[in-house]
């Protein structure tokens, strides 16, 4: 029997943005009863935002996340060498970057299971498209430690790297840790170090600023709860 294919299925960064989703992702979750998720309740209500007439318990929901073994993920995989369609779908934006997602891709690589992506919104690539910073030589680094030393400490790695190799350095923060974060970006960055702030990317309140940290300083700006993008240029 042949296998199904994993699709790694887009959804929104803001609420009310359905209209983002391209008429190939709502063909595909049409077609597809098998679902792998990080929060059940947030995917049924996403796939039912979309109003593509499917009866939500007809579909089959699985956990993933980054506490999914193995020999669960396997388990969960199941449908798919019985010749079924896997979708698997992130809490926001695109599956498997900074997200539990590339487990099954991983997977599926192994086992010879073809993987397609689909084009949706991703938060860090809208940032970077709007920061206007270097576009051919950038990295992400996802979320920065918790600790606050920790946390100084690779702000100062990420401003030395992209002063000595002119890259863009793309990262974010639990929503209500942002403000912190900020702050222990503009007390530790270079005065003339570059800094894109991009929040509620998509959504109808969204802002992507690019001042320089000295005139951030000077500006007041509640980030708290917010999803929000920092990208950082040093030349």
């Amino acid at each position: 029997m042949a296998k199904g294919k994993l699709y790694l299925i887009p959804n929104v960064l803001a609420e009310n943005t359905t209209d983002v989703i391209s008429p190939q992702v709502k063909e595909v979750i049409s077609q597809t009863q098998y679902f792998l998720v990080e929060n059940v309740r947030t995917a049924r209500r996403y796939i039912s935002s979309l109003r593509l007439g499917l009866t939500i318990e007809n579909l089959n929901f699985e956990i993933l996340d980054k506490k999914t073994k193995p020999v669960e993920l396997e388990k969960i995989m199941q449908p798919i060498f019985e010749g079924k369609d896997i979708g698997v779908i992130s809490e926001a934006g695109c599956p498997g970057i900074a997200d539990p997602g590339s487990l099954a891709v991983t997977f599926a690589h192994q086992h010879d299971i073809q993987v397609v992506p689909l084009s949706g919104p991703s938060s860090m690539f809208l940032a970077l498209m709007g920061s206007g910073f270097n576009g051919q030589s950038f990295a992400f680094h996802g979320y920065l430690p918790i600790q606050k030393k920790e946390r100084i400490q690779a702000i100062k790695t990420l401003e030395a790297e992209s002063l000595k190799n002119r890259m863009t350095q793309i990262f974010m923060e639990t929503p209500f840790r942002n403000n912190h974060l900020l702050t222990d970006l503009v007390d530790t960055l270079r005065p003339d170090t570059q800094l894109c702030i991009a929040k509620n990317l998509t959504g109808s309140d969204e802002m992507i600023q690019t001042k320089s940290v000295q005139d951030w300083k000077r500006v007041k700006i509640d980030l708290h709860k917010i999803p929000t993008v920092f990208v950082l240029y040093s030349a």
